[in-house]
């Protein structure tokens, strides 16, 4: 007999089914409690609701695990790509060899902009936020490529829109930044992979060569593979309910880049360099600024630290804390700001105070580390953070589309006013 739960509602009793995931998640499913009772519940924030049933990524906070279609986070970035894993969640499974040489192919010859888009970006204001100009951006890419309107349309239609999208995101970015530099285009190079052609449009020159630095291709490599997808979050709710009104990809994925421009989603990296800067401008009193952390009276708090999914321990921390050393030790770089977080670093993981209230340095505090390494302006932090969750953003519009999921339609508990007569407006106090 299948596990059910029940709800007493002014004096009725309602069953509602039990469903358990291939994880022994367990979720009362109350799809039909406003149909039977009336009633809906009440949950801030969607904490403890569940929106779908999803396959493509697996998060245990309390355990700090973190799978992408059954494979530990662990494996996908010490051994794979992240074309690798972008096919991997996008199709299921690890591609093989032909199945990844067409992939890499097809992306390959697809990064180049239509050249009517220098325009657009010409429009944009020196030093406008290249979030803006990237979710705008990918927004105008359904008006050239018309056919990607119907998400409908057949699987090589649909194939291809996946694979222009990831194909131009990166030299969309690129020519973000270039943009507010006032810095020459630099175009793609198809005899680069993935990251490398990436380093090369940002900091490369039409006239000169780039050499890509093994290490620091390695380390984007890596932070682009940690940010690959990560359940239901704030940008990827809000991908799937625009796609879930039939939106095309690219309006639905623009729409994921403005949520994750949020400091309290892919924004906290930006705001852990900021709190570095702060601290170093303050003096570099660093205990000054530990003490104001453990004072529940200030309202200081210190940014990188902690998760709120993750309760022990960030597992994508422990990867790119190694990510991060190894870029600091090829660059030889010296900076006070990275001084500070490799003190406040060894702080968050000796004190007893961070260790029992969970404090860790999470991915977020070293992925700014890391940017800052390379001279990466924070408004391009949040960036980099989209280029790597793109492939989760597809797989779970994809995964959506194709599962025929209804419209996204939450419900309220309305507390405005009752009904009201209309008065004329010279009879109104």
């Amino acid at each position: 007999m299948s596990e059910t739960a029940r709800i007493i509602l002014d004096g009725t009793e309602y069953e509602f089914p039990v469903i358990q995931g291939s994880e022994n998640e367990k979720a009362i499913d109350i799809s039909k409690l406003r149909a039977q009772s009336g009633y809906i519940t009440l949950d801030y924030g969607f904490k403890n609701t569940g929106s779908t049933q999803s396959a493509i990524t697996y998060l245990d906070g309390e355990n700090g695990i973190l799978r992408y279609r059954g494979y530990a986070i662990e494996d996908l970035a010490d051994k794979a790509s992240f074309l690798e894993v972008a096919y991997l969640l996008i199709y299921g499974e690890l591609p093989n060899e032909k199945q990844l040489t067409y992939f890499t192919d097809s992306i390959t010859h697809h990064t180049l902009l239509h050249e009517n888009m220098k325009r657009f970006f010409e429009a944009f204001p020196a030093g406008a936020h290249p979030m803006g100009m990237l979710s705008s951006m990918i927004s105008s890419l359904s008006t050239f490529y018309p056919e990607s309107q119907n998400p409908n349309r057949s699987v090589v239609d649909i194939e291809k829109t996946i694979h222009r999208l990831i194909a131009k995101l990166p030299t969309l970015a690129a020519q973000a930044y270039k943009h507010n530099t006032g810095h020459p285009t630099v175009y793609p190079s198809n005899d680069l992979g993935y990251c490398g052609n990436f380093l090369k449009m940002m900091f490369g020159l039409p006239t000169q060569d780039y050499e890509v630095d093994p290490v620091v291709e390695r380390a984007i490599n890596k932070l682009l593979i940690l940010h690959a997808d990560h359940e239901q979050n704030c940008s990827t709710a809000t991908v799937r309910v625009v796609g879930s009104s039939q939106a095309n990809l690219y309006s639905s994925v623009s729409a994921g880049i403005a949520a994750l421009w949020g400091p309290l989603h892919g924004g906290a990296n930006q705001a852990v360099i900021e709190m570095l800067e702060a601290i170093k401008e303050d003096g570099g009193d660093l205990q000054k600024w530990i003490n104001k952390a453990k004072d529940k009276n200030d309202s200081f708090r210190l940014m990188g630290f902690g998760h709120r999914v993750y309760k022990n321990f960030d597992p994508r921390a422990k990867i790119i804390k190694k990510a991060a050393d190894e870029v600091l030790e090829q660059l030889g770089i010296e900076d006070p700001v990275l001084d500070i977080a490799k003190e406040l670093e060894q702080v968050a993981l000796n004190d007893e105070y961070f260790l029992a209230r969970g404090l860790y340095p999470n991915v977020d505090f070293y992925s700014g580390i890391i940017y800052r390494a390379l001279n990466i302006p924070k408004d391009m932090f949040t960036v980099l953070f989209a280029l790597g969750r793109l492939p989760g953003w597809i797989a779970q519009w994809k995964e959506m589309v194709e599962n025929r999921e209804p419209i996204g339609r939450p419900r309220q508990v309305f507390t405005g006013a009752n009904h009201r007569d209309f008065v004329n407006l010279g009879q109104r106090d």
